[in-house]
């Protein structure tokens, strides 16, 4: 075998990342230069020490060694191969040979006592754990090599159950790329051996025939957070409702631009439809429906769904009424929430008090809560701005798009001071900054932003705050600025 540092100049070492700054470990020059010889190297595979073996297949994925790939999964001396953690593409080659080495292995009446593979993980997750698993985090002392190993091996130990597959689902085109609808064809062929297994799925356009025809082909118990995003009207999402229900064990749920009918009763049957398998997922823990034109008085209806105490619920871009708000209000299972997302909803109509005996109740849980553009005044922010200065784990605080005064903002810079995790703080330039027009004044903008620095100065804690005319933090800091008061008695500003 030729010495691995005469290959430097390899194509191979260029994929994986030679430079002279990051130089591939010798233990990868080594594994590069056994795999010039490619049958020597498969026929020394029996004897190849286990630690060796993530570093030479590395080498083999970026050099397109697929004899190689085929015999070293029947060989896989760990529970887990993290392959799509290779492939920053996917990559229909190499995917083949690996499946092909496990049809190789499923063929085998009596498993290898060598492997213990039970899991094949076709998640783009980055090449982080494989520098680690093959001694090349830095940090890492050579003794821990094998500790990944060990926990692998303590994890799994049954050669009998079928093998897991795990990849991530986002359908967003007509038809499937060419990689998943290989896989698929593959899984479809050996369903009593193989589980194909999906954590996060999203569903963004696809048709109800197709789509119906690839979940068929995952294991649904094993999602545990979904997106559906179909931009289309609630009917479609009842009908895809009942495979919705097989989703057990979902934790985040994602509903995005659902339309309703125009028939009432139409959208309350299909609401009950969808609720009635929501029933079903009884350890969900995040939902969110981002501008549910179906949702508007019938926000009772999802909120008896629920089984479980939410951490996070998110109503963004719709209308509601009244009574929507009384039953978020008072929902027994919005008692500890992290996260309140009414970003959108318009509340300027509603009784202020609604929002102020939610914020009571979750005062001792709430972590993020984003309030922009839902038509705030000053009523409503003195109405509900003791409650919101007793959320004592408050963290992130967004106001954007909302018409309040100077006087108040100051009020609420005051009472938010005695809050100590509050680290983000995006409110709305006062509408003092605006003509009776509507029209900004930068200069009166400017003014306001000293007399900012004069109250945040006589506070007591740090203080970065982002103050803007404009809607939305994402939308940039045009016309507004970020003010950063570190230590008290001393300032300094950015924008």
């Amino acid at each position: 075998m030729p010495c691995p540092l005469a290959v430097s100049q390899d194509s191979n070492q260029r994929r994986v990342r030679m430079s002279v700054h990051n130089p591939p470990r010798l233990v990868i020059l080594a594994a590069i230069g056994l795999l010039r010889d490619e049958p020597s190297a498969i026929s020394a595979l029996e004897y190849l020490p286990r630690e060796l073996y993530p570093p030479v297949f590395m080498a083999a994925v970026f050099g397109r060694r697929r004899e190689t790939l085929k015999a070293m999964v029947p060989a896989w001396p760990f529970a887990r191969l993290p392959l799509g953690g290779l492939m920053q593409k996917p990559h229909q080659g190499t995917l083949q040979a690996v499946l092909d080495g496990l049809d190789v292995l499923l063929a085998q009446k009596v498993h290898p006592r060598r492997c213990k593979l039970r899991v094949l993980d076709l998640r783009n997750t980055g090449q982080d754990f494989w520098n680690m698993w093959s001694g090349g985090k830095e940090h890492m002392p050579s003794s821990s090599l094998l500790a990944p190993v060990a926990e692998d091996m303590s994890r799994i130990r049954h050669a009998l159950t079928p093998l897991e597959v795990y990849i991530e689902l986002c359908l967003e085109k007509k038809r499937l790329e060419k990689f998943l609808t290989y896989l698929f064809r593959w899984v479809e062929q050996r369903k009593a051996s193989i589980h194909l297994c999906c954590k996060k799925m999203k569903i963004i356009s696809m048709s109800k025939e197709n789509m119906k025809e690839v979940l068929r082909m995952v294991k649904l118990d094993c999602v545990q957070k979904v997106k559906l995003s179909f931009t289309q009207k609630l009917s479609t999402l009842a009908q895809f409702a009942p495979l919705l229900g097989q989703m057990s064990n979902v934790q985040s749920l994602i509903f995005s631009r659902i339309r309703g009918s125009a028939v009432e009763e139409q959208d309350h049957q299909d609401l009950l439809q969808l609720t009635s398998q929501i029933l079903r997922m009884r350890d969900l823990r995040d939902l969110r429906m981002e501008a549910p034109s179906f949702l508007e008085g019938r926000l009772d209806q999802m909120l008896r769904c629920l089984k479980t105490p939410l951490d996070n619920i998110s109503i963004t871009n719709c209308l509601l009424t009244e009574s929507d708000l009384t039953h978020l209000s008072w929902c027994p299972k919005l008692c500890q929430l992290k996260g309140l997302n009414l970003s959108g909803v318009t509340l300027t109509d509603f009784s202020p008090e609604l929002l102020l005996v939610l914020l009571e109740k979750v005062a001792g849980t709430l972590e993020e809560l984003d309030l922009n553009l839902c038509g705030i005044t000053d009523v409503h922010l003195m109405a509900f701005l003791p409650a919101l200065s007793r959320c004592s784990q408050l963290r992130s605080l967004s106001m954007c798009g909302n018409l309040i005064s100077m006087a108040i903002l100051e009020s609420l810079l005051r009472h938010t001071d005695r809050l100590p995790d509050l680290s983000l703080e995006l409110y709305p330039a006062p509408r003092e900054s605006y003509s009776s027009l509507g029209v900004l004044h930068l200069e009166r903008l400017a003014q306001i932003k000293a007399e900012l620095r004069v109250i945040l100065t006589d506070l007591e804690r740090p203080r970065k705050i982002w103050v803007s005319p404009s809607p939305c933090p994402h939308c940039g800091m045009k016309d507004g600025f970020v003010m950063f008061i570190p230590h008290f008695r001393s300032m300094s500003f950015e924008g």
